[in-house]
């Protein structure tokens, strides 16, 4: 079952890929890796989530709004190599919160993204993982993510 199926299957989609807030590009290949820039909790241009997780937000939102960030590495990624099938292995998510000072749940706000790269890439998602926390992030997003695949040649 193609990748895009899957996804299709579990409700979500690719999003179409949004432009940069600054001066960089969404996503670089070099030899067979793709890295993404960080990707915010856009939606149709506008961001979802903004604020601060342990505030504004509990865990459940800032899953949702790393589930989002991830929708969006994967256009990012799709940009470059045209077909998400391609995706050999996912590497490593990056995942960083705009938390409070006392707030200590990142892990399970970033498993918003990880739970669902293993639904989607199944063995291929497994991945390595950083789940930090953060004084401020850009435009204030309560969630940025960025990512590192391996794809086929």
């Amino acid at each position: 079952m193609s990748i895009e199926k899957r996804m299709k299957d579990l409700g979500v989609m690719v999003p179409e890929l949004t432009k940069p807030v600054a001066a960089y590009v969404p996503a670089v290949k070099t030899s067979n890796l793709i890295y993404t820039a960080g990707q915010l909790p856009l939606v149709e241009g506008e961001l979802k989530y903004k604020g601060k997780v342990g505030r504004d937000y509990g865990v459940e939102e800032g899953y949702e709004a790393a589930r989002i960030c991830f929708l969006n590495c994967l256009a990012a990624i799709k940009d470059i190599v045209g077909d998400l099938d391609r995706i050999k292995q996912v590497v490593k998510i990056n995942g960083f919160v705009n938390s409070t000072p006392d707030f200590t749940q990142q892990p399970q706000v970033i498993n918003g993204a990880s739970e669902l790269c293993l639904e989607i890439f199944r063995e291929r998602g497994k991945h390595a993982r950083a789940a930090l926390g953060s004084v401020s992030l850009p435009l204030g997003a309560a969630v940025e993510l960025e990512m590192i695949v391996e794809v086929d040649e």
